[in-house]
Protein backbone atom coordinates (compact mmCIF):
# COMPACT_ATOMS: atom_id res chain seq x y z
CA UNK A 1 0.00 0.00 0.00
CA UNK A 2 1.39 3.59 -0.86
CA UNK A 3 0.03 6.91 -0.56
CA UNK A 4 1.28 10.72 -0.72
CA UNK A 5 0.12 13.18 2.06
CA UNK A 6 1.33 16.87 3.56
CA UNK A 7 3.11 16.18 6.42
CA UNK A 8 2.46 18.95 8.25
CA UNK A 9 -1.72 18.07 7.63
CA UNK A 10 -0.74 14.53 8.67
CA UNK A 11 0.01 16.11 11.80
CA UNK A 12 -2.49 18.56 12.23
CA UNK A 13 -5.15 15.20 12.33
CA UNK A 14 -2.66 12.58 14.04
CA UNK A 15 -2.54 15.54 16.96
CA UNK A 16 -6.16 15.62 16.90
CA UNK A 17 -6.89 11.80 17.47
CA UNK A 18 -2.97 11.47 19.35
CA UNK A 19 -4.83 12.45 22.85
CA UNK A 20 -6.64 9.17 22.66
CA UNK A 21 -3.43 7.01 23.41
CA UNK A 22 -1.74 6.51 26.88
CA UNK A 23 1.98 5.89 27.61
CA UNK A 24 1.29 2.61 29.36
CA UNK A 25 -1.73 0.53 27.58
CA UNK A 26 -3.44 -2.46 28.33
CA UNK A 27 -3.05 -3.48 24.75
CA UNK A 28 0.18 -2.69 23.31
CA UNK A 29 -1.47 -2.27 19.75
CA UNK A 30 -3.49 0.72 21.37
CA UNK A 31 -0.04 2.42 21.32
CA UNK A 32 -0.58 2.69 17.44
CA UNK A 33 -2.54 4.93 14.94
CA UNK A 34 -4.92 2.58 13.26
CA UNK A 35 -4.28 4.24 9.45
CA UNK A 36 -6.98 3.11 6.93
CA UNK A 37 -7.57 4.49 3.68
CA UNK A 38 -10.74 4.16 1.18
CA UNK A 39 -11.00 5.72 -2.26
CA UNK A 40 -8.80 8.56 -1.56
CA UNK A 41 -9.60 9.57 2.11
CA UNK A 42 -7.71 8.41 5.02
CA UNK A 43 -9.12 7.89 8.20
CA UNK A 44 -6.73 7.98 11.34
CA UNK A 45 -8.28 6.47 14.60
CA UNK A 46 -6.36 5.60 18.25
CA UNK A 47 -7.73 4.68 21.51
CA UNK A 48 -7.23 3.87 25.09
CA UNK A 49 -10.08 1.50 25.49
CA UNK A 50 -12.24 4.08 27.18
CA UNK A 51 -12.20 7.09 24.52
CA UNK A 52 -11.67 6.87 21.26
CA UNK A 53 -10.91 9.47 18.35
CA UNK A 54 -11.00 9.18 14.96
CA UNK A 55 -10.47 11.61 11.96
CA UNK A 56 -10.55 11.63 7.96
CA UNK A 57 -8.56 13.29 5.38
CA UNK A 58 -7.98 12.98 1.45
CA UNK A 59 -4.50 11.36 0.40
CA UNK A 60 -2.88 10.60 -2.98
CA UNK A 61 -3.14 6.79 -3.18
CA UNK A 62 -4.30 4.37 -6.22
CA UNK A 63 -5.07 1.52 -3.75
CA UNK A 64 -7.59 1.05 -0.23
CA UNK A 65 -5.64 -1.02 2.65
CA UNK A 66 -5.42 -0.84 6.26
CA UNK A 67 -2.44 -0.49 8.74
CA UNK A 68 -1.31 0.17 12.32
CA UNK A 69 1.55 2.71 13.03
CA UNK A 70 3.40 3.19 16.00
CA UNK A 71 2.56 6.84 16.98
CA UNK A 72 5.14 7.87 18.81
CA UNK A 73 8.16 7.32 16.13
CA UNK A 74 5.36 8.67 13.38
CA UNK A 75 4.67 11.67 15.47
CA UNK A 76 8.27 12.67 16.36
CA UNK A 77 9.48 11.92 12.49
CA UNK A 78 7.00 14.38 11.67
CA UNK A 79 7.17 16.98 14.10
CA UNK A 80 11.04 17.12 13.27
CA UNK A 81 10.17 17.47 9.30
CA UNK A 82 9.67 20.72 7.50
CA UNK A 83 6.19 20.66 5.60
CA UNK A 84 6.68 19.00 2.53
CA UNK A 85 5.14 16.07 0.49
CA UNK A 86 5.92 12.70 2.12
CA UNK A 87 5.20 9.08 0.69
CA UNK A 88 4.42 6.34 2.72
CA UNK A 89 5.07 2.69 0.94
CA UNK A 90 3.44 -0.16 3.67
CA UNK A 91 4.86 -3.96 2.69
CA UNK A 92 2.25 -5.69 5.35
CA UNK A 93 4.17 -9.07 4.41
CA UNK A 94 7.48 -7.92 6.04
CA UNK A 95 5.37 -5.57 8.59
CA UNK A 96 7.34 -2.06 7.67
CA UNK A 97 6.66 1.08 6.06
CA UNK A 98 9.70 3.45 4.24
CA UNK A 99 8.53 7.00 4.70
CA UNK A 100 10.80 9.21 1.87
CA UNK A 101 10.68 12.71 1.58
CA UNK A 102 12.63 15.09 -0.53
CA UNK A 103 16.44 14.68 1.28
CA UNK A 104 15.60 11.25 3.28
CA UNK A 105 14.21 8.01 4.08
CA UNK A 106 12.86 6.31 6.89
CA UNK A 107 11.99 3.04 7.95
CA UNK A 108 9.90 1.92 10.83
CA UNK A 109 8.06 -1.50 11.95
CA UNK A 110 4.22 -1.74 11.84
CA UNK A 111 1.60 -3.78 13.32
CA UNK A 112 -0.93 -5.97 11.51
CA UNK A 113 -4.72 -3.69 11.50
CA UNK A 114 -6.24 -6.93 12.66
CA UNK A 115 -5.27 -6.78 15.98
CA UNK A 116 -6.67 -3.13 16.28
CA UNK A 117 -9.67 -3.40 18.47
CA UNK A 118 -12.79 -2.98 17.05
CA UNK A 119 -14.67 0.58 18.13
CA UNK A 120 -18.27 0.72 19.50
CA UNK A 121 -20.95 1.81 17.37
CA UNK A 122 -24.81 2.80 17.80
CA UNK A 123 -27.57 2.75 15.62
CA UNK A 124 -29.68 5.43 17.56
CA UNK A 125 -30.91 8.61 16.71
CA UNK A 126 -28.26 11.91 16.74
CA UNK A 127 -29.20 14.94 18.62
CA UNK A 128 -27.91 18.21 16.72
CA UNK A 129 -26.00 20.85 18.69
CA UNK A 130 -23.62 23.74 17.91
CA UNK A 131 -20.20 22.98 18.58
CA UNK A 132 -20.25 26.23 20.52
CA UNK A 133 -22.53 25.18 23.27
CA UNK A 134 -21.21 21.83 23.58
CA UNK A 135 -17.62 23.44 24.30
CA UNK A 136 -19.31 25.72 26.69
CA UNK A 137 -20.75 23.11 28.27
CA UNK A 138 -18.04 21.45 28.79
CA UNK A 139 -16.12 24.70 29.75
CA UNK A 140 -18.67 25.63 32.65
CA UNK A 141 -18.64 22.30 34.17
CA UNK A 142 -15.30 20.35 33.30
CA UNK A 143 -13.17 22.00 36.76
CA UNK A 144 -16.26 21.44 39.19
CA UNK A 145 -15.94 17.68 39.16
CA UNK A 146 -14.62 16.12 42.26
CA UNK A 147 -11.46 13.51 41.85
CA UNK A 148 -12.58 11.64 44.87
CA UNK A 149 -12.96 8.31 43.45
CA UNK A 150 -15.81 7.22 46.17
CA UNK A 151 -18.21 9.13 44.22
CA UNK A 152 -17.71 7.83 40.71
CA UNK A 153 -20.53 9.57 39.25
CA UNK A 154 -19.32 12.96 40.30
CA UNK A 155 -15.86 12.52 38.98
CA UNK A 156 -17.89 13.06 35.57
CA UNK A 157 -20.16 15.74 34.02
CA UNK A 158 -23.74 14.43 33.72
CA UNK A 159 -25.25 15.53 30.09
CA UNK A 160 -28.97 15.72 30.18
CA UNK A 161 -31.46 15.89 27.46
CA UNK A 162 -34.41 17.06 27.97
CA UNK A 163 -36.90 17.49 24.33
CA UNK A 164 -35.58 21.11 23.93
CA UNK A 165 -32.41 21.60 25.78
CA UNK A 166 -29.58 19.53 26.77
CA UNK A 167 -28.05 20.77 30.07
CA UNK A 168 -24.35 19.63 31.41
CA UNK A 169 -24.13 19.05 35.50
CA UNK A 170 -21.19 19.12 37.36
CA UNK A 171 -20.56 19.24 41.33
CA UNK A 172 -17.69 18.10 43.85
CA UNK A 173 -20.38 18.37 46.61
CA UNK A 174 -18.90 21.97 47.32
CA UNK A 175 -19.96 23.70 44.45
CA UNK A 176 -22.09 22.74 41.32
CA UNK A 177 -22.33 24.11 38.03
CA UNK A 178 -25.84 23.62 35.27
CA UNK A 179 -25.51 24.92 32.17
CA UNK A 180 -28.51 24.49 30.05
CA UNK A 181 -27.98 24.73 26.02
CA UNK A 182 -31.66 25.87 24.84
CA UNK A 183 -33.24 25.88 21.27
CA UNK A 184 -31.90 21.85 20.65
CA UNK A 185 -35.23 19.96 19.26
CA UNK A 186 -35.32 16.04 20.30
CA UNK A 187 -37.89 13.35 20.85
CA UNK A 188 -35.36 12.05 23.37
CA UNK A 189 -35.33 12.51 26.99
CA UNK A 190 -32.46 10.87 29.55
CA UNK A 191 -28.98 11.43 30.62
CA UNK A 192 -25.64 9.73 31.18
CA UNK A 193 -22.19 10.71 32.82
CA UNK A 194 -19.17 11.14 31.13
CA UNK A 195 -15.71 10.78 32.43
CA UNK A 196 -13.50 14.34 33.52
CA UNK A 197 -10.58 13.02 31.18
CA UNK A 198 -12.72 12.10 27.94
CA UNK A 199 -14.61 15.65 28.08
CA UNK A 200 -10.99 17.46 27.99
CA UNK A 201 -9.86 14.64 24.84
CA UNK A 202 -13.50 15.67 23.70
CA UNK A 203 -12.78 19.34 24.08
CA UNK A 204 -9.25 19.25 22.10
CA UNK A 205 -10.65 17.50 19.41
CA UNK A 206 -13.84 19.59 18.17
CA UNK A 207 -13.68 22.09 15.98
CA UNK A 208 -13.89 25.99 16.77
CA UNK A 209 -17.63 26.08 15.29
CA UNK A 210 -19.83 23.87 13.07
CA UNK A 211 -22.83 21.22 14.52
CA UNK A 212 -21.73 18.58 16.70
CA UNK A 213 -24.11 15.31 16.21
CA UNK A 214 -24.51 13.30 19.58
CA UNK A 215 -26.17 10.10 20.06
CA UNK A 216 -25.98 7.50 22.92
CA UNK A 217 -26.63 4.14 24.48
CA UNK A 218 -25.96 2.40 27.92
CA UNK A 219 -22.43 2.00 27.60
CA UNK A 220 -21.05 4.76 25.13
CA UNK A 221 -21.67 8.31 24.06
CA UNK A 222 -20.62 9.39 20.35
CA UNK A 223 -19.89 13.14 18.96
CA UNK A 224 -19.28 13.08 15.75
CA UNK A 225 -18.04 16.14 13.83
CA UNK A 226 -17.64 17.08 10.17
CA UNK A 227 -14.43 14.91 9.68
CA UNK A 228 -13.97 13.84 13.33
CA UNK A 229 -15.24 11.48 15.92
CA UNK A 230 -15.19 11.18 19.35
CA UNK A 231 -16.41 8.00 20.87
CA UNK A 232 -16.66 7.94 25.34
CA UNK A 233 -17.10 4.73 27.57
CA UNK A 234 -19.81 6.23 29.63
CA UNK A 235 -19.91 6.00 33.53
CA UNK A 236 -22.18 3.36 34.93
CA UNK A 237 -23.34 5.11 38.00
CA UNK A 238 -26.45 7.06 38.46
CA UNK A 239 -25.43 11.16 38.96
CA UNK A 240 -26.99 12.17 42.53
CA UNK A 241 -30.27 14.94 41.85
CA UNK A 242 -28.39 17.97 41.95
CA UNK A 243 -32.09 19.35 41.66
CA UNK A 244 -32.73 18.52 45.58
CA UNK A 245 -29.90 20.84 46.68
CA UNK A 246 -30.99 23.71 44.22
CA UNK A 247 -33.04 26.18 46.79
CA UNK A 248 -36.25 28.04 45.76
CA UNK A 249 -36.91 30.60 47.94
CA UNK A 250 -33.47 32.83 48.44
CA UNK A 251 -35.10 36.49 49.39
CA UNK A 252 -31.77 38.00 49.60
CA UNK A 253 -29.94 39.28 46.32
CA UNK A 254 -26.28 40.83 45.76
CA UNK A 255 -25.48 42.53 42.38
CA UNK A 256 -22.00 42.95 42.07
CA UNK A 257 -18.74 43.38 39.47
CA UNK A 258 -17.64 39.84 38.57
CA UNK A 259 -13.73 41.18 38.16
CA UNK A 260 -13.74 43.79 40.85
CA UNK A 261 -15.02 40.59 43.04
CA UNK A 262 -12.57 38.07 41.83
CA UNK A 263 -9.86 40.45 41.97
CA UNK A 264 -10.48 40.73 46.17
CA UNK A 265 -11.13 37.47 46.54
CA UNK A 266 -7.61 36.63 45.13
CA UNK A 267 -5.93 39.49 47.35
CA UNK A 268 -7.58 38.40 50.61
CA UNK A 269 -6.82 34.81 49.98
CA UNK A 270 -3.31 35.45 50.08
CA UNK A 271 -3.87 36.12 53.63
CA UNK A 272 -6.61 33.73 54.74
CA UNK A 273 -5.27 30.08 56.38
CA UNK A 274 -3.59 27.73 53.76
CA UNK A 275 -6.25 24.99 54.82
CA UNK A 276 -9.57 26.63 54.85
CA UNK A 277 -8.89 29.11 52.77
CA UNK A 278 -12.14 31.05 54.43
CA UNK A 279 -13.10 34.06 53.73
CA UNK A 280 -16.08 36.30 55.61
CA UNK A 281 -18.55 38.26 53.62
CA UNK A 282 -20.85 41.18 55.35
CA UNK A 283 -23.73 42.35 53.88
CA UNK A 284 -25.29 45.56 54.64
CA UNK A 285 -26.70 49.25 52.98
CA UNK A 286 -25.37 48.11 49.86
CA UNK A 287 -21.55 47.36 50.52
CA UNK A 288 -19.85 43.92 51.06
CA UNK A 289 -16.98 43.85 53.50
CA UNK A 290 -14.46 40.70 52.86
CA UNK A 291 -12.31 39.70 55.56
CA UNK A 292 -10.14 36.71 56.61
CA UNK A 293 -7.69 35.57 59.95
CA UNK A 294 -5.96 33.40 59.93
CA UNK A 295 -4.47 33.11 63.65
CA UNK A 296 -1.55 30.50 62.89
CA UNK A 297 0.46 33.41 61.32
CA UNK A 298 -1.39 36.47 62.44
CA UNK A 299 -2.24 36.95 58.88
CA UNK A 300 -5.52 39.13 58.20
CA UNK A 301 -7.08 41.74 55.36
CA UNK A 302 -10.47 42.94 54.67
CA UNK A 303 -11.65 44.68 51.30
CA UNK A 304 -14.77 46.65 50.91
CA UNK A 305 -16.76 46.56 47.30
CA UNK A 306 -19.60 48.52 46.36
CA UNK A 307 -22.59 46.40 45.41
CA UNK A 308 -26.23 46.40 45.36
CA UNK A 309 -27.72 44.45 47.96
CA UNK A 310 -31.51 43.61 48.16
CA UNK A 311 -32.51 41.97 52.02
CA UNK A 312 -31.51 41.60 55.51
CA UNK A 313 -27.83 41.94 56.89
CA UNK A 314 -25.80 38.81 56.65
CA UNK A 315 -22.94 37.79 57.46
CA UNK A 316 -21.55 34.48 55.51
CA UNK A 317 -18.23 32.50 54.84
CA UNK A 318 -16.81 30.89 51.92
CA UNK A 319 -13.91 29.10 50.86
CA UNK A 320 -12.15 31.43 48.29
CA UNK A 321 -10.63 28.57 46.46
CA UNK A 322 -14.18 27.55 45.34
CA UNK A 323 -15.54 30.81 44.71
CA UNK A 324 -12.37 32.33 42.73
CA UNK A 325 -13.05 28.96 40.58
CA UNK A 326 -16.71 29.91 40.28
CA UNK A 327 -16.05 33.20 39.02
CA UNK A 328 -12.98 32.33 36.59
CA UNK A 329 -15.42 29.87 34.92
CA UNK A 330 -17.57 33.01 33.47
CA UNK A 331 -16.90 35.92 31.24
CA UNK A 332 -19.57 38.07 31.77
CA UNK A 333 -18.99 41.00 34.04
CA UNK A 334 -21.68 41.73 36.41
CA UNK A 335 -23.21 38.86 38.30
CA UNK A 336 -25.86 38.25 40.89
CA UNK A 337 -25.93 36.06 43.80
CA UNK A 338 -29.32 35.04 46.04
CA UNK A 339 -29.10 33.54 49.26
CA UNK A 340 -31.44 32.98 52.22
CA UNK A 341 -29.44 32.19 55.18
CA UNK A 342 -25.69 31.70 56.23
CA UNK A 343 -26.37 28.10 55.99
CA UNK A 344 -28.28 27.46 53.36
CA UNK A 345 -26.49 27.30 49.43
CA UNK A 346 -26.26 30.25 47.42
CA UNK A 347 -26.63 31.13 43.89
CA UNK A 348 -24.77 32.58 41.71
CA UNK A 349 -25.71 33.83 37.95
CA UNK A 350 -24.11 36.03 35.41
CA UNK A 351 -26.31 38.97 34.36
CA UNK A 352 -26.56 38.59 31.01
CA UNK A 353 -27.22 35.21 30.33
CA UNK A 354 -25.67 34.68 26.43
CA UNK A 355 -28.77 33.78 23.68
CA UNK A 356 -29.67 30.34 24.10
CA UNK A 357 -27.72 29.55 27.19
CA UNK A 358 -28.28 29.80 30.89
CA UNK A 359 -25.74 29.50 33.67
CA UNK A 360 -26.46 28.89 37.09
CA UNK A 361 -23.95 27.88 39.50
CA UNK A 362 -24.61 27.12 43.49
CA UNK A 363 -21.79 27.08 45.72
CA UNK A 364 -21.78 25.68 49.55
CA UNK A 365 -21.11 27.80 52.39
CA UNK A 366 -18.86 27.29 55.19
CA UNK A 367 -20.85 26.65 58.71
CA UNK A 368 -19.50 29.46 61.15
CA UNK A 369 -19.09 28.74 64.33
Amino acid sequence: MEFKVSSGDLLKHLNVVAGAIHTNPILAITEDFLVDIRKGVMTLTATNLETSISTRMDVESKEDGSVAIPAKILLETLKALPNQQVSFDIDQDQRSLVLTTENGMYKMAVDPPDDFPALPSSDDKEILIPVAHLLAGINYTIFATTSDEMRPAMTGVNVVVDFNKISFVASDGHKLVRYHALGTSTEQTGSFVVPKKAMALLRGAAPTEGNTYLKYNKSHVFFRFDDTQVICRLINQSYPDFNAVIPVNNKNVLYISRTHLLGALRRINIFANRTTNQVFFRLADNSLTITTKDMDFSNEASEQLSCEFEGDPMDIAFNARFFIELLNALSQEDIHMTMSVPSKPVLLYPDEQIEHEEVMMLIMPVIIY
